[in-house]
């Protein structure tokens, strides 16, 4: 079993672009990142990354995600402080998406549970399955 990398921080231009030139982002230029604890393996969050916001996360160590709605880079946590610290960036066999083993400090979902993930089909009805944690409003002061 390989080692997971302790220091996701790729300073040097070119081995950043290697990756990034790896990554087969759709017409629209984005690539799916599933973004997943890297000690549990619970998996947190589903957001797009553009070019740009996967060089940042891999120059700083701090996920960055493309936001669709904002058309724009959304630092995670730049708002809410629910920040994600890359532990180790991985592409997927076909090269159009990306995991991200991350470190999530606090809640991973803007519905303040710490999983985007809480509603399951139980008993033929969507069923949540996961309370909020911490109020939105809190989060982002609403």
């Amino acid at each position: 079993m390989t080692a997971i990398a302790t220091n996701p921080v790729i300073a040097d231009p070119a081995i950043r672009a290697r990756m990034l030139d790896a990554i087969r982002f759709d017409p629209r230029g984005l690539v799916p990142c599933i973004a997943q604890q890297h000690d549990t393996g619970e998996v947190l969050m589903m957001a797009w990354m553009n070019r740009e916001a996967a060089e940042e996360t891999l120059a700083t160590g701090r996920v960055c995600y493309f936001s669709r709605s904002r058309g724009g880079l959304w630092r995670k946590g730049e708002t809410s402080g629910q920040q994600q610290r890359l532990v180790e960036l991985r592409l997927d066999c076909d090269g159009d998406t990306l995991l991200a083993l991350v470190d999530q400090t606090g809640v991973a979902c803007h519905t303040g549970r710490r999983s985007c993930f809480f509603l399951a089909l139980r008993d033929g009805a969507l069923a949540e399955i996961a309370a909020p944690e911490v109020p939105p409003e809190e989060l982002y002061g609403r």
